[in-house]
């Protein structure tokens, strides 16, 4: 074996991913950690049912249903049935949709939009029950995560999306778990998803809805995958590491072998669940300290769009590909999608409305003149006191007609480890989304139902609970 692939032992990085995960026990998950895990999987459920009132969900479930039907069931459409992992690809999607779902910071990636469906899917499949769908669904994130983590931001440089990408070899650990495969099996399975986890980020030069479908897809190859191995198929052994792997095929020359060490540090002693963010807005996450800043100035000056004579945006500079290019199409979004993308349109929604919620994310709002007025003063700069990625700060400077200039900044974004939204507010969050799909008494039912993932309620109840069949 060469020095290069070795991470402090002889160990492979993708054979104790797989002891660790044959191995976890849920009884062993701290009481905090299970606490949190519930909240964010509460939060996706939200998401998720949300995305059943859009156009983009009606249109994919459509094609989904092509393929013929199963026992799988989809969150919120009570009367589809599809195969697992045709479920598990629509629920992913959904809980993506509207870019409104959870972030861990360090590894950029929004690793429950993959790993809960696949979790729901799975332990609903093999009979599992609530507990065994949360521990499944707490180790599937604590790899995804960490494996984010290894690229320091890069796969967003070289243009690929860590969460379809990465969150492939977090669902086939999800999938195996709950197939009680082998800690072999789960290296070889993660050795084979080597070959099918994919994610582009094209989209972001048209809006284009392909981001929605890499979660989904990401658990779609994981099931796979992890079938494969429990048959008998071969996978690479050095999955993140060798020459071809993850790591060094995917980032290039943003590989840096000394963080390797990230995909296994602090396994069942530091949980990385605690550390991921929730979204207070929905969009990009690389969009919110900008946006909040944008809202603080308006509140403490008044700002009136007639007044804004020009806006400088301090981003990361590693979030200007994302967030800052092309700027015809940041400075007039072609759909909701470009907005959420979108610097200027954010801070221009923030100056002008105070708020960047859904309502700013409709048609009429995408084609309000001033907003788009404002956006087209709105410039870009790298932030020379950036932190990312431990934070995603951003700041806000307007120069105003009569030439004053007011700036604010945010040193992080709102929901990070160091800022976290609490509890409550997931609810509050999870309540308002819901809501727009179901009757309260069906969103309590729901709340209560996740909440108590840990006290007795089986896959298959919750399934069909959150799909409106029970």
């Amino acid at each position: 074996m060469n020095e290069h692939i070795r991470i402090g032992t002889a160990e492979l990085i993708g054979q104790r991913l797989a002891d660790f995960t044959e191995t976890l026990d849920g009884a062993a998950i701290p009481a905090a950690v299970r606490a949190r895990a519930r909240h964010l999987i509460l939060d996706a459920v939200g998401i998720a049912l949300a995305s059943t009132q859009y156009d983009f969900s009606h249109r994919t479930l459509a094609a989904l249903r092509e393929f013929g039907a199963g026992d799988g069931d989809v969150i919120g459409y009570p009367a589809a049935r599809l195969p697992l992992r045709d479920a598990v690809m629509m629920n992913g999607f959904l809980v993506h949709g509207l870019d409104y779902d959870d972030t861990h910071t360090a590894g950029v990636i929004h690793a429950t939009a993959s790993c809960f469906p696949t979790a729901l899917g799975m332990a609903a499949e093999v009979g599992a029950s609530g507990t065994d769908l949360l521990t499944a669904y707490v180790a599937g994130m604590e790899v995804a995560t960490r494996l984010g983590a290894v690229a320091k931001g890069g796969f967003h440089q070289v243009g690929f999306h860590p969460t379809g990408l990465v969150g492939a070899f977090g669902c086939t650990l999800v999938a195996g778990k709950l197939r009680g495969m082998t800690a072999k099996q789960l290296a070889h399975a993660q050795g084979i998803v080597l070959s099918m986890a994919s994610g582009s980020l094209e989209f972001l030069q048209d809006g284009a809805w392909t981001k929605r479908m890499h979660p989904g897809w990401a658990g779609v190859a994981g099931i796979t995958a992890a079938a494969l191995a429990r048959n008998g198929f071969l996978g690479p052994k050095a999955v993140y590491e060798g020459r071809f792997g993850l790591f060094p095929s995917h980032l290039g020359t943003y590989f840096d072998p000394a963080n390797l060490a990230l995909a296994t540090e602090g396994l069942e002693e530091v949980w990385e669940v605690e550390k991921v963010a929730v979204k207070p807005l929905p969009a990009c996450h690389f969009t919110h300290a900008c946006a909040d800043a944008a809202m603080a100035l308006r509140a403490a000056h008044a700002i009136r769009p007639e007044q804004i004579a020009h806006v400088r945006a301090l981003v990361p500079a590693e979030v200007v590909k994302t967030v800052c290019e092309p700027v015809h199409h940041k400075k007039k979004p072609q759909n909701s999608y470009d907005a959420q993308f979108s610097i200027p349109f954010a801070v221009a929604s923030g100056l002008v409305h105070g708020r960047f919620g859904l309502a700013e994310l409709e048609q009429d709002a995408l084609n309000d003149a001033t907003t788009l007025a404002v956006a087209h003063k709105v410039d870009y700069e790298p932030d020379p006191n950036s932190a990312f990625p431990k934070y995603y700060s951003g700041e806000v400077i307007v120069t105003l007609a009569d030439g004053r200039e007011v700036r604010h900044r945010e040193h992080m974004n709102r929901g990070a480890s160091d800022r976290p939204l609490t509890s409550a507010d997931i609810i509050a969050k999870f309540e308002e989304n819901a809501s727009m799909a179901l009757a309260s008494a069906h969103v309590e039912r729901i709340k209560q139902a996740v909440l108590g993932l840990d006290e007795g309620i089986s896959a298959r109840e919750l399934s069909r609970l959150l799909a409106g069949r029970a």
